[in-house]
């Protein structure tokens, strides 16, 4: 069995704050680094306990700089999984093209402007306000979910606090494993579980999760697709201007349409 762990920091138990996931020398951040480790090797523990034969673990967060898609300590990584650093976001195909059986989600954060969504966002580089696959509004992890749904690949467990897997059930319905790390009580603050209690129930939540695939089926948008992207600012709605399939609706909306999810999204995710 072949498994794809896609994670992102700012849904780790532990972390609130800009600080402990902003790239950098600081204690807080470097911290922050071992506690998303130990997470991806909770999840990679019950991978191999469900049969996983082949485990990658792609680091999908963007911390700015040389440190963005390079967080995990290396020296710490479970030794039974492959890891992929400094890859473009979203990017990374080459197990999903070889035939992955399942996708864990670990680490994930609520979209932007949730309000009990510590740290929440939609891919925070770009600032987007909000995106629409058709008419479903999803944050980063319906980005992941769609992106293996491509490729004909579930997510079968999503873990971060409690605002993320609420949205993925939106999205994805029920099938996957939920693991709720942690509970927003602001962006900035969250009554949590403790890390180490955190990744037994990872450990548990993803071995359950990967020897009851079939609850749960790929997340493929409706064909053809329109994805629609409310930009944060005008200025930034030129970068938008005269790309092939994409039309700029308002001062602030740029919509993509192409017969299929992956293709739409060429159309408006740079690499």
């Amino acid at each position: 069995m072949r498994v794809l762990i896609m994670s992102d920091m700012e849904g780790i138990s532990g972390i609130v704050t800009w600080q402990q996931v902003n790239g950098s020398p600081d204690p807080m951040y470097q911290e922050g680094r071992r506690l998303y480790t130990e997470e991806i090797n909770a999840a990679v523990r019950g991978a191999k306990a469900a049969g996983a034969t082949e485990i990658v673990a792609v680091d999908c967060h963007g911390a700015g700089g040389d440190w963005s898609f390079n967080s995990f300590v290396p020296e710490l990584l479970h030794p039974d999984c492959d890891w992929v650093a400094h890859h473009p976001w979203s990017r990374y195909t080459e197990l999903l093209e070889q035939g992955c059986d399942a996708c864990l989600l670990v680490g994930m954060h609520a979209r932007n402007n949730t309000p009990d969504g510590v740290l929440c966002h939609t891919i925070s580089t770009v600032k987007w306000h909000n995106l629409w696959f058709n008419d479903t509004l999803v944050g980063e992890s319906g980005i992941n979910a769609a992106l293996c749904g491509h490729y004909g690949c579930p997510v079968a467990l999503v873990t971060g606090d409690e605002a993320v897997v609420r949205e993925c059930r939106e999205v994805l319905g029920d099938g996957f494993t939920g693991v709720a790390v942690k509970r927003g009580l602001s962006r900035y603050s969250a009554r949590q579980i403790p890390p180490v209690r955190a990744r037994q129930m990872i450990e548990e939540g993803a071995r359950n999760a990967l020897v009851n695939l079939k609850a749960v089926k790929p997340y493929v948008p409706a064909r053809p697709t329109t994805i629609t992207v409310e930009i944060s600012t005008v200025d930034k709605t030129a970068e938008f201007t005269g790309r092939h399939g994409v039309e700029i609706v308002g001062h602030n909306k740029a919509v993509s349409r192409a017969d299929t999810w992956l293709q739409a999204w060429d159309q408006i995710w740079h690499w």
